[in-house]
């Protein structure tokens, strides 16, 4: 499986007004710890491969004034469900003009136990990530609004392809997508989050 994926800077206020007068719809919203992990095998930062174990809970629906579009309150939603837990492979860059790679990830029912399994084996903690997240289904895409802390705010596009020939298509497909959305991919960011965060350390 590969992940088509363009990540650009975007005020997220101004994006979600766009979403909801081009008729997406909002999916879902998340708040999301991602710990990245060192490997004891190989460098993953000269590889440009990433182990992530991430950990997140659902955000309510109502009471969520900023993602309803009333900005007279910061007041943050409430967290809902039990926290769920995933861990994820990703491999290097495929493409030069997005942030495509392969990707693998699967559900866990323990974040704390797949932690120690990790540990167990080697791996060490290396950063860790944390983002509110809001996705939005639009023109057969996920768009994805982030909130990272220490970061700033970022509009994900992406979709999932079983075929690499299918990449360039999709991918050209998210460009006029963004375009549509009134963002430029020419500001595309190819650096991860975990990159840009160590970078502000």
């Amino acid at each position: 499986m590969y992940e088509v994926e363009i990540k650009v800077p975007a005020d997220l206020d101004a994006v979600r007004d766009r979403l909801r007068e081009a008729g997406a719809e909002r999916v879902d919203a998340r708040r999301q710890r991602d710990v990245y992990y060192d490997a004891p095998h190989r460098d993953f930062a000269a590889t440009d491969e990433a182990l992530r174990v991430r950990r997140e809970t659902s955000l309510a629906a109502e009471g969520d004034e900023k993602r309803q579009g009333n900005r007279e309150t910061d007041r943050e939603p409430a967290e809902t469900d039990a926290e769920t837990a995933k861990i994820t492979y990703k491999g290097p860059l495929l493409d030069d003009d997005s942030k495509t790679r392969a990707e693998h990830e699967t559900a866990v029912d323990d974040g704390e136990a797949i932690a120690e399994i990790v540990a167990g084996l080697g791996f060490e903690p290396a950063a860790t990530v944390e983002k509110r997240r809001e996705f939005w289904s639009y023109d057969g895409f996920t768009v994805t609004l982030d909130a990272v802390t220490d970061v700033g705010e970022f509009v994900e596009i992406e979709r999932a392809v079983g075929d690499a020939a299918a990449i360039e298509t999709v991918r050209d497909e998210a460009l006029d997508a963004l375009d549509r959305l009134g963002l430029d991919g020419d500001d595309q960011v190819r650096t991860s989050y975990l990159e840009l965060l160590l970078t502000e350390e």
